[in-house]
């Protein structure tokens, strides 16, 4: 059974003293296929030290996370572009719009949203979208951009079904992470509904472990409990699960 991680910053400073223990845990349980979100440039080289360390597993994405979008963004949006000529990168990610901490850069985090998806128009790349409390701010964004050239995962999916569906229509995938198990979190009202060969698995990595690890450190070895819910919500084999959703993943990522 080959699982696939979509999404998980095995370089953060969480992971520093275990980092290779908590790799070969996830690949000891089938989880070998880890793709990797950029946040900003200064992880950069942690990211790249992972992909030397881990060659046949990690897969490097580029891009500017919507917290770290300040005044100088466009500095850091040349560093992004600079990184994807210079690296194998599998997507641009992870972008989008954060309104859950700050809203003082909105104007900026939307601009940036945009940018970083022409740039992966013009690369050729999947994006992967980060949406917190900004659903109908992406929604007004993607409406303007979204074409066939564009594909991705909108990762973290936390939305209700009608989200869901726009998705979809976008032709993107939902990145099913910790949030399907846990009590109060909805999708499992009404995840069934959604075809799986739209869904690909992640973790989202230190943040938003799943139940029974919830507040603890998240790591790529829980996808195994994300898995697990899937069987009981979709009423379908680990095995079968498994197989679908990383043939999702090579849909997007092309790899």
């Amino acid at each position: 059974m080959t699982l696939t991680d979509t999404h998980t910053h095995l370089y953060a400073e969480q992971f520093d003293d275990d980092r290779d223990a908590i790799i070969q845990k996830a690949l000891d349980k089938g989880i070998s296929r880890f793709f990797i979100p950029a946040i900003d440039s200064s992880y950069y080289e942690r990211m790249l030290d992972l992909e030397r360390s881990y060659p046949d597993h990690i897969f490097l994405m580029a891009g500017l996370h919507p917290t770290h979008v300040k005044n100088d963004f466009k500095k850091e949006l040349d560093i992004v572009r600079e990184f994807l000529e210079n690296h194998r990168c599998y997507a641009v990610g992870e972008i989008g719009i954060d309104l859950y901490w700050d809203k003082t850069f909105l104007a900026e985090q939307q601009e940036a949203f945009k940018l970083q998806i022409e740039l992966a128009k013009e690369k050729k790349l999947p994006i992967v979208i980060h949406c917190r409390e900004a659903f109908n701010e992406i929604f007004e964004v993607m409406d303007e951009v979204c074409d066939e050239s564009l594909n991705g995962i909108f990762h973290c999916f936390t939305g209700d079904e009608r989200q869901a569906k726009k998705i979809l229509d976008y032709g993107f995938k939902l990145g099913i992470g910790g949030v399907v198990t846990f009590k109060n979190g909805g999708l499992d009202k009404f995840l069934q509904k959604i075809p799986l060969q739209h869904i690909v698995l992640e973790t989202d990595a230190p943040y938003l472990a799943p139940v029974p690890f919830r507040g603890k450190r998240n790591e790529s070895s829980y996808l195994i409990n994300i898995l697990d819910k899937l069987v009981d919500i979709y009423k379908m084999e680990a095995r079968q699960i498994a197989k679908i959703t990383t043939l999702n993943s090579r849909e997007i990522f092309g790899v």
